[in-house]
């Protein structure tokens, strides 16, 4: 009966009602545009990065790309961190408990502040030793730049981690445009620092980094110090006097850990297939470098509404109002299909130019512009219906199936297929991308059916 009445809601959008939504549609746009421009401009300032580096050389942007497979996977785990802090928050709202939002986001701050140290003093004991065991024996030159960037980005992480936290506090209640801004300015700083310290004082990739960690710390100042501001739906203050909470960190954690294995598990995936890559020669390197930048930043639309998705889902579900989620979740997985399938016709407009602008070499350009084509195709067709609706789960408190679901199709799919291909009929980075589609194709398929089901939207993590 409740798989009958699933189905029937997907295709009835009437039984909502519409004149007493949480977030209806303008409101609902007000909070998606600001979180969209501020994935682009991250992506952006992202790209304008790997150009600038490029232009050091092959060696210079193979480093950072390599270094970034494991910042990937530490920001991934930050960001998931984030999610759940979202999450809880957008339920407690939803449910009217303002003084229990605020509970949990000290204990938030508390929780991402320990571990992100926690990380970066591992980072910086184990700097050399982690990457030879990652990245295996590589050219030497590519290894010392390697290192060099590596520290500087260690050093950054605590920054990251409270930012992302502190910028899902404004999200989930409802402020998406003070992020925005605290991101386009740091983005600046990021891109005006890289070309002052790569250009005018000539110091390669430790200048990237130098840049990145300038325009992180700078994030989280900002956001610690406005989140004291009493005038807004949450607020975090008194920072100094914040003591655990165990019960409470724990119900954030049964969010975020789950989240952070996926996410973690989905970058472990990628430091595989990037070792495999990283046989495959200079040329290959720069040229998946460049691919992943394009595709992230094709991906964009899409991931801000997945981001949204948590805000709009956990205050929906916090209200008891789970027709509304579910509305929420089919809403914006249309609104998704169609912005990623604009934001890949317009990276593809836009590649070639970019390809000559950052220097790249005659045949890492052409592999770049083979695996653009190909994202181009798939990605519109597959990818909202593997990412979006998991958002809308997650947030729901259904993280668990999200987790068990991506970690297989990972390895099954992407990780398997694409050592596969490359290895024993030595297609080269494009197995990389087949890989990719076959795997958002499955997980696609399985989440479908797990929204058919609606055994999703039964979970509430806050009571």
């Amino acid at each position: 009966m409740r798989t009958l009445k699933a189905k029937k809601w997907l295709y009835d959008s009437s039984l909502i009602d519409k004149e007493n939504l949480l977030y209806p549609p303008k409101t609902l746009m007000a909070l998606l545009i600001p979180i969209v421009i501020e994935q682009l401009l991250n992506s952006f300032m992202g790209m304008m990065d790997t150009m600038m580096v490029s232009n050091v050389g092959s060696e210079a942007i193979s480093a950072v790309s390599l270094v970034d497979s494991i910042n990937n996977l530490v920001i991934q785990v930050f960001s998931a961190m984030a999610a759940g802090a979202a999450i809880i928050c957008s339920q407690y709202l939803g449910g009217g408990d303002r003084e229990g939002c605020n509970r949990a986001a000290r204990q938030v701050v508390l929780t991402v502040l320990t571990i992100s140290l926690a990380v970066m003093v591992l980072g910086l004991c184990f700097q050399k030793p982690l990457l030879r065991l990652v990245f295996g024996q590589i050219e030497p030159e590519v290894m010392e730049n390697a290192e060099k960037y590596f520290l500087l980005s260690v050093l950054s992480y605590p920054f990251l981690a409270l930012f992302n936290a502190g910028a899902a506090f404004f999200r989930a209640g409802g402020n998406s445009r003070f992020p925005m801004k605290v991101s386009v300015i740091s983005n600046l700083i990021n891109v005006g620092g890289n070309a002052v310290l790569i250009f005018g004082l000539q110091l390669g990739v430790v200048g990237a980094a130098a840049a990145t960690l300038a325009s992180r710390a700078f994030c989280a100042a900002v956001v610690l110090i406005f989140l004291r501001r009493p005038r807004q739906p949450i607020v975090v203050d008194h920072y100094l006097q914040i003591r655990p909470d165990l019960p409470l960190i724990w119900k954030i954690l049964a969010i975020g850990i789950p989240s952070g294995v996926e996410n973690g598990m989905f970058q472990f995936g990628k430091l595989a297939i990037q070792s495999t890559v990283s046989t495959m020669g200079t040329a290959a390197i720069a040229a998946q470098a460049m691919t992943n930048i394009m595709e992230m930043v094709n991906g964009i639309f899409g991931v801000g509404v997945g981001i949204c998705l948590m805000t709009l889902v956990g205050q929906a579900i916090g209200a008891g109002r789970r027709e509304e989620a579910r509305y929420y979740v089919v809403k914006c997985t249309g609104i998704g299909m169609v912005g990623i399938l604009i934001s890949c016709l317009l990276v593809l407009a836009i590649t070639r130019p970019v390809l000559y602008l950052a220097g790249m070499e005659p045949e890492s350009a052409a592999m770049c512009w083979e695996m653009v084509i190909a994202i181009t195709i798939a990605k519109p067709l597959l990818w909202a219906f593997s990412f979006i609706p998991a958002y809308g789960m997650r947030a729901a408190g259904d993280v668990k199936f999200s987790m068990i679901v991506s970690c297989v199709t990972m390895w099954l799919c992407r990780v398997s297929l694409c050592i596969y291909l490359s290895r024993v009929w030595e297609i080269g980075p494009m197995a990389v991308w087949i890989g990719m589609f076959a795997d958002w194709t499955v997980r696609g398929l399985i989440f479908t059916a797990r929204f058919y089901s609606g055994r999703w939207a039964e979970h509430r993590v806050v009571q």
